[in-house]
């Protein structure tokens, strides 16, 4: 396949998918719009933490992404040759719905092959999707391989998983070139100079996915004087997501053990906020730490950027994303700021 024919498909699969957020299904794709219908309905009852609206959410992202001209930006920046493919394993991860989209979408953009091997938190929407890329251009059949096994004849590794599983990851694919990612989170930076309505997109940076991706806020920073209320007073609108079961457990839970601890904590109802050194929070908790110089902290989260995906902030440096926007990434806006499709040319 040639990368015209390859940006072909995946514009296509862009266009279906919005035909689907739009519930508005052309003739030809009519199939499909009902198969990947039923696939979200069993995502929504195989996995607790995959909620429809979240889904949809994902699908509109990828939606977006894939239409022609961001795709056409995206591969601007890279030389395309086109040589024998690789066959590249992908280890997916399963916290967020189509997490592994992003690496399938880069594997078969390069000209490589895919073994996938999925999460079976997130194994029913992205055969689908594969499906659909199938019916667009059949030749694309050997380029796409899915396996619950022992993975095996494959020449390079994308691997995702705890920072536990990384290093059996390190171990057993060091002898292959290789992308593994750990843990990782993001941390959000506010001077208590944002304004109500500046500050009340960062409750979709916490709440999205129920706070499980590697994108969302689990840990902000504030300066000595933050009044917390102005914080709660943001986010309010958000105070539905105590409907869902999953999440309301766990916020009973987390506050029971934070209160018999005696820990000191802010609590609004549905979320609570500790003082803890730590980036990585429970569901329903978002941990914090006061700073009293912003350059010293800027230098701070420069030396933990290992552990870091995003810093969300109002426009406090180059670097950081704007409230709001940590679940839009960009087709360039890497993981762990490596550079996929590189890796993958230059195979």
């Amino acid at each position: 396949m040639t990368l015209e024919a390859r940006k072909e498909v995946f514009i296509k699969l862009g266009d279906f998918l919005s035909e689907f957020i739009r519930n508005s299904p052309s003739v030809e794709n009519k199939n499909f719009h009902q198969k990947l219908q039923e696939k979200v309905n069993i995502s929504v009852h195989y996995n607790g933490w995959f909620t429809k609206e979240n889904i949809h959410f994902s699908l509109a992202q990828w939606a977006s992404a894939l239409k022609e001209e961001n795709l056409e930006h995206w591969l601007s920046n890279y030389n395309f040759q086109e040589k024998e493919p690789k066959t590249v394993a992908v280890i997916m991860a399963g916290n967020i719905p189509l997490v592994g989209f992003h690496d399938f979408l880069s594997v078969l953009i390069s000209g490589n092959k895919i073994l996938i091997k999925q999460s079976s938190d997130d194994n029913q929407l992205l055969p689908v999707l594969a499906e659909f890329l199938l019916e667009a251009n059949p030749s694309i059949k050997e380029y796409i391989n899915f396996t619950q096994d022992r993975l095996e004849n494959f020449d390079a590794v994308i691997a995702t998983g705890s920072n536990n599983t990384s290093r059996y990851f390190e171990y057993y694919f060091s002898n292959k070139p290789h992308i593994i990612r750990k843990n990782r989170n993001s941390v959000a930076v506010l001077t208590g100079e944002e304004t109500k309505e500046e500050l009340q997109p960062i409750a979709e940076d916490i709440f999205r996915y129920y706070g499980l991706g590697c994108r969302n806020v689990s840990k902000i920073y504030l300066p000595e004087d933050y009044k917390i209320e102005q914080l709660y007073q943001a986010i309010y609108d958000w105070h539905p997501i105590l409907d869902s079961n999953k999440y309301s457990n766990n916020y009973d839970y987390n506050k029971a053990v934070y209160l018999m601890s005696e820990f000191k904590i802010f609590d609004n109802g549905f979320l609570i906020l500790k003082e803890d050194k730590s980036f990585s929070s429970p569901i329903a908790t978002l941990f914090y730490e006061k700073y009293s110089n912003l350059e010293i902290l800027q230098q701070k989260l420069k030396a933990e950027e290992e552990k870091i995906q995003c810093i969300v902030s109002n426009n406090l440096a180059d670097n950081h994303i704007a409230f709001g926007k940590t679940q839009q990434p960009g087709l360039s806006d890497y993981a762990d700021n490596v550079d996929t499709l590189d890796f993958l040319l230059k195979l």
